[in-house]
């Protein structure tokens, strides 16, 4: 097929299922996309185990042709996270900057060590041979949030602004620290790199530092454009070509694309809106942004419910990932319960129940799933992406549906700080 003929079908299917949630089961727009999706294609291996497989075949067809952790680390990644950090506020979020960068680096590096450690006798636990090295190639792929799911769940789980704020600057944010260090383990786990220290500390400056700098100066001369313009067309158009231009431009370059994105999207949010736009064009922009935002996150979820027909069917392998689900998060409490700790010990006043929330709000999504695709074919590879698909999906359902209770079981003093 056709690269506009798997976009119809899949944009297609997107509305119908979307339009089916919102008459029947009436959850959250991207969680009631992936759970009708998910039922299909339950539907779908079922109808195969019994003799009808041309359906099952035709759609596992499409979704093998969609690359997906290519089109989404290198395709509507950028999009999503432009559109997340425009509606960030940078001076909320400068007031939490330590919280956040403790949380999306210590945070995710310690979750990575916890999950690696778990995995390792999880996995001999239910007879799988995998190598520590591939144990904390998965610990890195899982630990950080998804900045795409929890943005999405958090706008219908009524969560106070600076909950929000701490919760999506860490999604944003420590994405873009773990491909740095997923990339460095892929070395020494796929290519037979050795372990050094040094060369993973300049990939993680590299990456980072330069992917933040690039996005400020890409802002930076967008905004000065944005400033001489007085057409929403126009001022539409060269934010659309920012994001494109510029996540293209930083991974040609060898820079966090996604880092770069972030900053690039607060400086526009901010600054922009500001400095830079009449009424008018912010309104048409937020629009815009919005629906590219809601199409892009339909069909991501989509895919994600979807992505179960082309997967292992071993029983033994679900309940792994099922174990692990509970190994993930039991990390993640432990992983944000330290850089809490350590805040509270610098005089930082926390609401009593911030582990609690930030570990429940902590999801995991598409990026995870992505990441693991990208693994060269192996036995490991195999067992990883299946065990993460398990996590992902638990995550969503779980933690995605029932965060906004927590929120507001926990709401008596609803600011973590």
């Amino acid at each position: 097929m056709s690269l506009l003929s798997i976009t119809s079908i899949l944009i297609t299917v997107s509305a119908l299922f979307a339009y089916v949630n919102y008459r029947t089961l009436k959850l959250p727009n991207t969680i009631g996309i992936m759970v009708i999706s998910l039922i299909f294609s339950l539907t779908l291996v079922l109808l195969g185990n019994l003799g009808f497989s041309q359906a099952e075949e035709l759609a596992s067809n499409v979704i093998r042709q969609v690359d997906f952790d290519e089109t989404l680390l290198n395709g509507m990644l950028g999009f999503l996270l432009f559109a997340g950090a425009m509606h960030i506020n940078l001076s909320e979020l400068l007031k939490h900057k330590w919280t956040i960068g403790l949380l999306a680096s210590a945070g995710v590096i310690s979750s990575m060590f916890l999950v690696a450690g778990g995995a390792y006798h999880v996995f001999q636990w239910f007879g799988f041979s995998v190598p520590f090295i591939f144990c904390l190639l998965f610990g890195s792929l899982i630990s950080p949030t998804d900045p795409i799911a929890v943005m999405g769940i958090l706008k219908t789980a009524g969560a106070s602004k600076s909950l929000e704020i701490k919760i999506a600057g860490e999604s944003l944010f420590n994405d873009g620290v773990a491909i740095v260090i997923f990339l460095a383990i892929f070395g020494m786990a796929v290519n037979g790199d050795a372990f050094d220290m040094q060369h993973i500390g300049l990939l993680f400056v590299q990456e980072a530092f330069g992917g933040a700098l690039f996005g400020i100066a890409c802002g930076w001369l967008a905004l000065q454009m944005l400033k001489r313009v007085d057409n929403y067309q126009v001022e539409v158009l060269l934010t659309l070509a920012l994001v494109a231009g510029g996540s293209t431009a930083a991974a040609g370059l060898h820079l966090s694309a996604p880092i770069a994105v972030v900053m690039a999207g607060l400086m526009i949010g901010n600054h922009g809106r500001r400095d830079a736009m009449s009424n008018t064009t912010v309104q048409h922009l937020d629009t815009f942004w919005e629906l590219i935002d809601e199409i892009l996150n339909a069909v991501l979820f989509l895919i994600i419910g979807l992505e179960v027909m082309i997967l292992s069917h071993d029983l033994q392998v679900w309940v792994a990932g099922m174990v692990m689900a509970f190994v993930v998060l039991l990390s993640r409490f432990v992983s944000v319960g330290g850089p809490v700790f350590v805040m509270r010990k610098l005089g930082r006043d926390f609401n009593p129940h911030a582990v609690k929330i930030l570990t429940w709000g902590g999801l995991r999504g598409g990026i995870s799933v992505a990441l693991a695709l990208s693994i060269p074919a192996s036995p490991e590879r195999d067992l990883i992406v299946s065990v993460t698909y398990v996590i992902v999906l638990i995550s969503i359902l779980l933690q995605g549906l029932t965060i906004g209770r927590l929120v507001k079981a926990t709401a008596v003093n609803p600011t973590i700080d």
